[in-house]
């Protein structure tokens, strides 16, 4: 499965998840905008709490918005866009080059679901002023390490600051990129009846735990926390509540359910369950539940990750495998695969995963 293929993530739903529906929210029909990079985990974000990284436009989305702290992304299916189209949406795929005149061509009557692409950091040619922004920035909150043994981008690890400094600059150069598309919307006049939703399809280490790049910078693939968790930032001041963060396990699948419920749009065959509630700020009925777990898959390498624990199982389980408390070890340095006291939690876990791969979605 190739990762770049557009819609990231890899939350899929427990196979009792289906029963567990959350409160229905109002069917509206806003315009979405969508904007999905690459290659950006969301500790790298200012409104996620890194401060060497200036990411203003993003962080502003964030303070008028819904900001998921525990989105997962790895390996998604590609997109479809038509049942949008089918319930009256003009769909459409543009980068930001070709955003304006995408919006500049929609009808006042119709809505449009548009998808902007944005490039990875690493990708970006950023201009002298935002280099020299970190011309003496010494990342000291990013921790990176010395280099992995199964690194596979090892000459990146050389000049890690180097390198860090670079990614930085690129990153400030795609968040500026965010402006002008708002600006379009509000010259339209379409912003306040417009969703514009941020994320990105992957995470980056940016040498933690001794790696430069995402899932596949080491042999065996990672699933490290850096690579996987993701921003999620959901805005539509008109409706939804402002300067919020959601702490509800949450991944990429379940993205098309919510924008299906909110719309009307039927999206049938969707692995994922709808968080619109949470969107919108509402609470789940009494017999309501959240399965609050995520799922991931890239080649032989499958991710289970709930509130607390993280399970990595490689080869059908015959290994290496993984277990972290992320709760104790955020920075996941304890593997705890084979402690005693976290029998249970490894066999929760591995009995989810297998439900999930049971149901086709792996």
């Amino acid at each position: 499965m190739n990762r770049r293929h557009f819609l990231f993530g890899a939350l899929a739903a427990p196979a009792l998840a289906a029963t567990k529906k959350p409160q229905a929210a109002p069917v509206e029909h806003p315009n979405i905008v969508l904007m999905v990079t690459e290659d950006l985990g969301a500790y790298m974000v200012g409104c996620y709490g890194n401060t060497e990284i200036r990411t203003p436009h993003t962080d502003r989305l964030a303070q008028t918005g819904v900001r998921f702290a525990s989105c997962f992304a790895c390996a998604p299916p590609p997109p479809d866009t038509a049942p949008f189209a089918a319930a009256g949406y003009n769909c459409g795929q543009a980068d930001v080059a070709q955003a304006a005149a995408f919006l500049d061509a929609q009808a006042p009557a119709k809505p449009f679901f548009l998808v902007l692409t944005l490039p990875s950091p690493h990708q970006v040619t950023p201009p002298q002023k935002n280099i020299d922004l970190y011309a003496s920035t010494g990342f000291e909150s990013v921790g990176w390490e010395a280099t992995a043994h199964n690194a596979t981008n090892k000459q990146m690890m050389r000049d890690v600051q180097r390198n860090l400094r670079r990614y930085a600059a690129g990153l400030t150069t795609l968040d500026d990129q965010i402006p002008p598309v708002l600006q379009k919307l509000q010259q339209r006049g379409v912003w306040d009846n417009t969703l514009v939703i941020f994320t990105s399809k992957s995470g980056y280490l940016l040498g933690r735990h001794g790696l430069w790049g995402g899932v596949t910078a080491s042999d065996p693939p990672n699933m490290y926390e850096e690579a996987v968790k993701v921003p999620l930032i959901w805005t539509w001041p008109s409706r939804f509540p402002p300067t919020t963060m959601r702490n509800d396990v949450v991944g990429s699948y379940d993205l098309l359910p919510a924008l299906g419920e909110l719309t009307g749009a039927a999206v049938p065959g969707a692995p994922g369950v709808t968080y619109l509630p949470f969107v919108y700020g509402r609470r789940l009925g009494k017999k309501q539940s959240w399965p609050d777990v995520a799922f991931a898959k890239f080649g032989d390498t499958e991710m289970a990750r709930d509130g607390r624990y993280k399970l990595i199982l490689r080869n059908q389980g015959k290994g290496p495998n993984e277990l972290y408390d992320e709760s104790a070890d955020p920075r996941e340095q304890e593997n705890q695969i084979d402690a005693p006291r976290f029998g249970y939690a490894r066999e929760r876990l591995t009995g989810q995963l297998a439900a999930w791969r049971g149901k086709g979605a792996a």
